[in-house]
């Protein structure tokens, strides 16, 4: 299907071929393996130590991860912002906060969530903590507790947003237009807030790296 119509019955992110004209992929989850596995040909002489996301030693590992990461975290956020009764919300909330302090006590012990190697487990739960202080504690009344208020969490992002290429990927500008612009339900003079100024502090320095060095 090329992109030639006005409707697009699809979403980003999106692995396009330009050759064919044609979507390859629309599945965030596909994609990130996709990347690591058969793209990994075309890398150069001087990309030798770029990391493996899904080690085959951690699939099982990463998998579990992934499965209590994204119910609770990654879609727990959605839940919380998209309930439609209060009992939902509560429910929602419970459960997001919960496996947040899940992950805190895990990465008190050990630099990244599957030991000390980093996954695409990390990948995927850094995408929502980046966010999270900056959007979902205000729309989607995430507002317990910010992730600055978690030590470890916080220098865990720190760590991550400092690896090479994984910082450069987030445009924050664009992801609170997008957030705050989106949904007439939430905010329906797409008004969108100033604060905090999450990746200013995401450049302070991390202890993550002498903390668990082996």
């Amino acid at each position: 299907q090329s992109l030639t119509a006005t409707t697009f019955p699809y979403g980003r992110p999106v692995l396009w071929d330009n050759e064919e004209g044609t979507i390859v992929n629309n599945e965030s989850e596909e994609i990130l393996r996709m990347i690591d596995s058969e793209f990994g040909r075309f890398e150069g002489p001087g990309d030798s130590a770029t990391p493996r996301l899904y080690p085959e030693e951690l699939a099982s590992e990463i998998e579990k991860v992934n499965s209590w990461v994204y119910d609770n975290i990654n879609n727990g956020v959605y839940k919380c912002g998209f309930a439609k009764s209060q009992a939902a919300y509560d429910e929602a909330v419970e459960s997001l906060y919960a496996h947040l302090d899940k992950a805190e006590g895990i990465l008190s012990k050990q630099r990244y969530l599957c030991g000390n190697q980093l996954t695409e487990a990390d990948v995927r739960l850094f995408m929502t903590l980046v966010r999270f202080d900056e959007v979902y504690v205000v729309y989607f009344k995430c507002n317990k507790k910010p992730i600055s208020a978690y030590p470890h969490l916080t220098n865990y992002m720190r760590d991550l947003f400092q690896t090479p290429g994984l910082g450069d990927s987030v445009n924050m500008e664009h992801i609170k237009r997008h957030y705050f612009t989106s949904h007439p339900s939430l905010n329906a003079y797409s008004v969108v807030p100033s604060g905090p100024g999450v990746l200013e502090d995401l450049k302070q320095p991390h202890d993550r790296i002498t903390k668990f060095a082996t």
